[in-house]
């Protein structure tokens, strides 16, 4: 019992430290300060997101004029208020986190998150002491939505418990574990907030619509942590309904994050069990040194894995599980966002361990307008779908999100020089064969 307790007791304490993450901050709401590496957008009102809505229709036509099978990119931040996207994270890590909080209280701390489950039994007890509901009234919930059929409630259960909760008129009450007191999860949430989340979700809907008619996959990007939750939850949303038939919606997943292996494996589960595409882009990251100077500055766990190599591991863990499915159940599709040649060919030599052929279309690849063309034309020219991400604006807004990255890859200048080489003694042997 004892070891149980402080096994709460520590989930408890991290919990309290991350929960920092998800609060809203000045420094880091309605602007990106420090943000070089990648695009960033200032919130000025509604009218604006609209704009950039429209700009993206446009990017949408672009796309799917210009090639096959085309890809379109979209910012939320680009569609919504950022400030709204960091209190809309922190409920949804709130709700989590209780999750965890009643697993630690059952002895399952630190257990991978579809291998956690809680004892319906004990949870309903829980509930019931804590004061959020009567053992009837938590039986009824999970009764309608056909949840813990098996006894045991996981996570996923546990987020679907929150969306259909959160739509009734009684507030969903979690206990406040510094002051005892229940208090409504949805506090936070403003009139003004509930507009934002409706506005969002037409606008994903407008953009997804098109998409769809044009014959265009649209990624959505992933951005700074303490917006991600909201962000991957609200694309889930959209994937749920737009990736019935074939995936139309692309999540992305940053694999610097230490949470990265359990956010691929977590939202892939829920589409097995809804039974729609599971579609992602898989990219190393972008917002290292601003999420590591918002967690020094309000004292929170460094969200990003301590070492390149352990991101790589990440990178090639995630893939590979992403892999597995598409042998296993072709309702999956990746492309491999990755400048990394290590990647690639451990991509390559993943695929034919698997039996995936490149005229499948389950796996693409994806690599900067004029970066890593030493990756990118073996690849083509080998059969695999290969796209250039082209970034546009103006010089003032594009040129230094060109630098990062030129700096991020200036390693591979060796290996653009190798290729070269390469090219060269190939044009002379030709030359001298005839």
């Amino acid at each position: 019992l004892s070891s149980r307790t402080s096994a709460a007791e520590k989930e408890m304490g991290g919990a309290e430290k991350r929960k920092k993450q998800y609060q809203a901050h000045q420094g880091f709401g309605d602007h990106h300060g420090g943000v070089t590496g990648a695009h960033a957008y200032f919130y000025t009102d509604e009218a604006k997101c609209d704009q950039h809505m429209e700009t993206f229709l446009r990017c949408i036509d672009a796309s799917s004029g210009s090639s096959e099978d085309g890809f379109s990119a979209i910012k939320l931040t680009a569609l919504a208020r950022p400030q709204f996207l960091v209190r809309f994270s922190e409920v949804l890590v709130k709700w989590r986190r209780f999750f965890h909080q009643m697993a630690a209280e059952q002895g399952q701390a630190g257990r991978a998150v579809l291998d956690t489950k809680l004892d319906m039994e004990k949870l309903q007890e829980a509930l019931a002491n804590l004061g959020i509901a009567s053992k009837a009234e938590s039986q009824q919930w999970f009764t309608g939505e056909n949840l813990g059929t098996s006894g045991t409630v996981d996570l996923l259960d546990w987020n679907s418990l929150f969306d259909s909760r959160t739509k009734l008129s009684r507030p969903l009450l979690i206990p406040n574990r510094k002051t005892g007191q229940l208090e409504p999860l949805l506090s936070r949430f403003s009139e003004e907030e509930e507009l934002q989340m409706k506005r969002v979700l037409q606008r994903m809907d407008v953009l997804a619509k098109r998409a769809m008619e044009k014959g265009v996959r649209l990624m959505v990007d992933a951005e700074q942590s303490y917006f991600q939750p909201a962000i991957s939850h609200l694309t889930v949303e959209t994937q749920r309904r737009f990736n019935g038939s074939q995936p139309i919606i692309y999540n992305t997943y940053q694999c610097y994050l230490k949470e990265a292996y359990n956010n691929v494996t977590g939202d892939m589960e829920l589409s097995r069990r809804e039974g729609w595409h599971f579609g992602t882009k898989l990219v190393r990251g972008a917002y290292m040194e601003q999420e590591r100077e918002r967690a020094a500055q309000m004292g929170y766990e460094d969200p990003i894995n301590p070492t390149y190599e352990k991101t790589n591991e990440m990178y090639h863990r995630c893939l590979d599980y992403v892999l597995e499915e598409i042998k296993h159940s072709w309702k999956a599709s990746v492309m491999v966002a990755s400048h990394n040649e290590d990647t690639v060919k451990f991509t390559l030599r993943r695929m034919m361990e698997l039996g995936i052929h490149p005229l499948d279309k389950k796996v693409c690849f994806g690599q900067l307008l004029g970066m890593c063309d030493q990756i990118t034309f073996p690849l083509g020219q080998a059969g695999f779908p290969v796209y250039k991400y082209v970034p546009y604006g103006p010089v003032s807004e594009v040129l230094p999100y060109l630098s990062r990255r030129a700096q991020e890859n200036r390693g591979f200048m060796q290996r653009a020089n190798r290729e070269r080489d390469l090219l060269w003694k190939e044009v002379k042997r030709r030359l001298l064969t005839g």
